[in-house]
């Protein structure tokens, strides 16, 4: 009889050996299942490219923009992207300074998360502005009208902000990816990714010294980046809030949009981890008990959601003024009910069946659930920013907005380009942290079993220790 000690959160990754072997096998030749994925997500570019091609042709009206809803799709569309991308680094480094040790698992899928989504983001003001070739007007630069940047525009301070924590986010993305990097280094035996990976993992021999550095520069990076999402997704709320514009001028904005991008950031993290646990067969690391946390998760920042909503409507019908309480009776019972009601029903009403613990360990419902939120935080921007619009001051202004093909094909080609960019990532980078995975297993011990001992049926789990580790034992 022999006893063996497992981590409670990968009680099937028997070892350390076990961690390199499974990590360095999804940089190996892509299975059908990556592929068909990967095919889906460019064709999903190509279509978007196509789209915005017809629209430089054709000019900006071609998409369906007009006044008075001169934000339309692509306005919501980006400030859909920066939520999810705000929420990665935001669920990384948060987790990391309270030490949750169920973060190693998923946190490199929320990094990288964050560092496409903001690029995708990025994409949507200068197909926006329908003439692409002047995107630099969009810069805070002089421009050649002499023209000078309005210091005083939230619009400006927006483009300092995401710019900051695109390049924080990138930095602790990549600083958290070098000891993997070095370990893809020295297993690999393609001379072009030997070479590559040598460039990325800049040296790195893991060292005393080395992991010393490394240990405090991610805990800086980690510290720095959770004030900084706060403050750069209110700076985005501000965009609407310091307007005088009904259903925008809220002190509400800020933590309302703070507390929808943590919602929307979890959301996509379940619907990019269920199916790569699946592709890549990682039911070992991606346990149950990681979509149980991360299902508490959701439902604790619907709650929040839901609190907002109710907060916001609940104002504007308090306040009795008249323009303010027009915009939300027509979110609600107006033109853009059902747009309203989807954002409510999909945001604040569903997640709340994750607390039925049968469709919360069900995966397939939990994925379902994570797509529908996703879909209603895209509802949410739209709400925000459409009937505002449309439905403004003078009545005789109205004009009802409809989102147009190429608005459509450009939106569905936005999830092809993150996604494209995110299976490119677990091709080619380290998509699990190494390190931090055997950081929670037990050290292997001289009496331990050896590591390719296969399984055997008659193990049986004897307790779960006050360490954290299950102890098994084999007869």
């Amino acid at each position: 009889m022999a006893t063996e000690l497992r981590s409670v959160f990968h009680p099937e990754v028997r070892g350390y050996a076990d961690v390199n072997r499974d990590t360095m096998r999804l940089l190996t030749t892509p299975g059908k299942g990556y592929l068909a994925l990967l095919g889906m997500s460019i064709a999903l570019v190509g279509l978007a490219v196509v789209a915005f091609l017809a629209q430089i042709i054709w000019g900006i009206g071609f998409a369906g923009i007009t006044n008075p809803s001169g934000w339309g799709t692509f306005i919501t569309t980006f400030v859909f992207w920066v939520g999810i991308g705000h929420a990665g680094t935001l669920i990384s480094a948060i987790l990391y300074l309270f030490r949750a040790p169920w973060r190693q698992a998923v946190y490199r899928f929320a990094e990288a998360m964050t560092v496409f989504a903001v690029i995708t983001a990025a994409l949507f003001p200068i197909i926006h502005i329908g003439r692409p070739w002047f995107f630099y007007w969009l810069l805070p630069l002089p421009s050649e009208r002499h023209i000078w940047p309005n210091f005083r525009s939230p619009l400006l301070w927006d483009v300092f902000a995401v710019t900051t924590y695109l390049t924080v986010s990138t930095v602790f993305f990549y600083i958290g990816l070098i000891p993997d990097i070095a370990a893809a280094r020295d297993s690999t035996t393609v001379p072009w990714r030997k070479k590559v990976y040598a460039a990325l993992s800049m040296g790195w021999r893991g060292t005393d010294r080395e992991w010393k550095n490394f240990m405090r520069a991610y805990l800086f990076l980690a510290a720095l980046a959770t004030p900084l999402v706060l403050s750069v997704h209110s700076v985005v709320s501000w965009d609407f809030a310091v307007s005088i514009v009904p259903g925008w001028h809220t002190t509400i904005f800020a933590p309302y949009f703070v507390g929808g991008a943590i919602l929307s950031g979890v959301a996509m993290v379940v619907t990019i981890a269920v199916p790569v646990r699946k592709v890549f067969r990682l039911e070992a690391y991606l346990t149950d008990l990681h979509f149980d946390r991360l299902a508490k998760l959701l439902i604790l920042t619907s709650l929040v959601v839901g609190y907002a909503y109710g907060s916001e409507y609940f104002m504007a019908w308090y306040s009795g003024e008249l323009f303010e309480r027009d915009v939300f009776w027509d979110r609600v019972v107006g033109q853009y009910w059902w747009a309203g009601w989807s954002m409510i029903t999909f945001n604040a009403i569903i997640p709340q069946l994750l607390w039925i613990p049968k469709i919360r360990r069900n995966l397939n419902a939990f994925f379902l659930i994570s797509v529908i939120v996703n879909i209603g935080m895209w509802y949410e921007r739209f709400v925000i920013i459409v009937p505002s619009l449309a439905h403004s001051y003078e009545p005789w202004k109205f004009l009802n907005y409809h989102m147009g093909m190429t608005e459509a094909a450009i939106l569905l080609g936005s999830f092809g380009w993150f996604f494209m960019w995110f299976l490119l990532f677990l091709r080619f980078l380290p998509g699990l942290s190494i390190a931090e995975i055997k950081e929670i297993l037990p050290p292997p011990m001289s009496r331990q079993q050896p590591e390719h001992v296969e399984h055997d049926e008659r193990e049986r789990l004897v307790e779960e220790l006050p360490t954290g580790y299950k102890e098994f034992e084999r007869r």
